[in-house]
């Protein structure tokens, strides 16, 4: 039986799920906020040539600090932290978690990461080495990346546990009437996600634990004079960080295998295609990671297969947005604020999966390799995709989650101005890349001022879109106009409780469909009160 605490205990000591997922969430905003603004300042610096409003030293900690709290403060827990603890147990008909206190512990070491990112800011300087760490700087920079790489490492703990969490919980909680074909695709994709943070998880950790002894004790791994090897330090890093990638996409690619097919008021087209892709990019992707290091130095036979293995990862995504718009296709499709950002989603998602095969090339990624270019793909790939499918989730179960409906016209305007920034910041950065314009650089050549300049007034109109969003969506809290227990005509059991759900998920005892998304019986729910008309 679960302890019901007053006041602010029932939150610090609470075993609700969903508890726990909304504090995932306000703290996740924080980070993720506050990376956008440095984001900002990074971008409005390089729109014009020389120092304008950072030094080249502060420039390199900034870029260090967004990539650090973007990948592992946002990107990887965003989607699984919040709505994999909110709705998973849901989805699958049971009423918490099978470790709730364990649950509870992740958000607490996800905290403590945080907290020591933002020690290491006051002592000796945030690192100047990049998110990715690399040695041998890392191991002989001033800068105090201990603290930062052990930051890190307590936030690989948090995603390990979560994932730990989430397969013995589908495995030992399902509904005794729910098979593995009848659970929902955002479970399944989730579960698919889990399996990489339980087994890749660890080789970071061990990276970084790495970095730390060569820091205070010089035992050379990493140091060719003593025997050691810098590109080894690549190999651990990538063969943690190229499935990471998938921990950070496979979620969304989940959220719009939900939000598509309640919104096309159709079934989804290849549900076992899409749980097969799932698992599929999970194991492949998982083979791939020297395709980060072609210019490092590889054998032939090592770049043929790492290239061959690159395109091959590329089948199983192509799968889901093959079934994503023939679920679309001759659908009575209802247009709302998370369909119209699953769409731009599925747009920029592909266009970065097609520039990743440009880079999963060897000869062209010789020349765009450590280019802009290559900051375009990774922020078409991440942002285009997990960051749109996180708003896409928000405003999709923002009514389930706290029972107030926002307003749509607001909602509009944020993703419009999200997309067109996106567009008007990263497109140019390709082109940019193409004619060889270093990343990470603080200063540039006169020829790339043009590109730089108008990729700032992208990022401005970006971070706009972001906060209208937000605040649209956290001033919907104080309004009365309450949400029904299914304003979109859902078929998951979520939308079987009521808005928000209670202490034990479920007032009754859920229906299980044969099959999660049949739509036949689906009465018209969605009325202009639910639109925020």
């Amino acid at each position: 039986m679960k302890i019901q605490y007053k006041g602010i205990r029932s939150w610090l000591l609470t075993m609700d799920h969903k508890r726990i997922a909304i504090l995932y969430l306000f703290s996740i905003l924080f980070w993720f906020l506050l990376a956008v603004l440095i984001g900002g300042l990074l971008r409005f610096e390089l729109m014009f040539r020389g120092q304008t409003i950072l030094s080249a030293e502060l420039y390199n900690s900034a870029f260090t600090l967004h990539g650090v709290i973007m990948i592992f403060l946002f990107i990887i827990p965003g989607i699984p932290a919040i709505f994999g603890n909110f709705f998973l147990p849901i989805q699958i008909g049971t009423d918490d978690v099978y470790f709730p206190r364990l649950n509870l512990l992740s958000w607490y070491l996800y905290m403590a990461g945080g907290g020591i990112a933002i020690v290491s800011l006051f002592s000796s300087g945030f690192p100047d080495t990049g998110w990715t760490f690399y040695v041998p700087f890392s191991i002989s920079t001033k800068t105090n990346v201990s603290t930062a790489v052990f930051a890190a490492f307590v936030l690989g703990m948090a995603s390990m546990l979560t994932g730990l969490n989430f397969i013995t919980t589908i495995h030992r909680m399902r509904h005794k009437d729910m098979g593995w074909m009848q659970i929902p695709l955002f479970t399944w994709s989730l579960y698919a996600t889990s399996w990489v943070q339980l087994l890749a998880t660890p080789v970071i950790s061990i990276t970084l634990l790495l970095v730390i002894i060569e820091r205070y004790f010089n035992v050379g791994l990493f140091d060719p004079a003593k025997g050691g090897d810098p590109i080894l330090y690549q190999h651990l890093f990538w063969m943690y960080s190229h499935p990471a990638v998938y921990i950070m996409i496979l979620p969304g690619m989940g959220v719009i295998s939900e939000i598509i097919p309640v919104f096309a008021r159709k079934s989804i087209f290849g549900y076992k295609a899409i749980v097969a892709s799932s698992m599929a990019i999970a194991i492949a992707g998982s083979l791939v990671w020297a395709h980060h290091m072609y210019t490092s130095g590889m054998s032939d036979t090592a770049i043929f297969v790492f290239s061959l293995l690159t395109f091959v990862v590329a089948i199983p995504s192509a799968i889901k947005v093959f079934s994503w718009v023939s679920t679309l296709y001759k659908g009575s499709i209802q247009m709302t604020p998370p369909l119209f950002l699953a769409l731009c989603f599925i747009y920029l998602f592909s266009v970065g999966g097609l520039t990743g095969l440009v880079l999963g090339a060897v000869g062209p990624d010789i020349h765009v390799h450590d280019t802009h270019f290559v900051v375009s793909h990774f922020h078409f790939t991440m942002f285009g995709g997990t960051g749109f499918a996180f708003f896409a989730a928000l405003h999709y179960w923002w009514p389930k989650m706290f029972g107030r409906m926002y307003d749509f016209k607001k909602a509009y305007i944020g993703a419009i101005l999200l997309t067109g920034g996106f567009m008007f910041h990263y497109v140019p950065m390709f082109i940019l890349g193409l004619q060889g314009l270093p990343r990470r650089y603080f200063d540039y050549l006169p020829q790339y001022e043009t590109g730089n300049f108008y990729a700032g007034f992208g990022a401005a109109f970006m971070i706009v879109g972001i906060f209208l969003m937000v605040i649209n969506l956290l001033s919907s809290l104080k309004k009365e106009k309450d949400a029904s227990s299914d304003p979109w005509g859902g078929t998951t059991l979520e939308w079987q409780t009521p808005s928000p759900p209670p202490l034990h998920n479920f007032i009754t005892e859920p229906e299980i469909l044969a099959y999660p998304y049949d739509f036949s019986g689906v009465v018209e729910r969605y009325s202009k009160d639910d639109k925020g008309e």
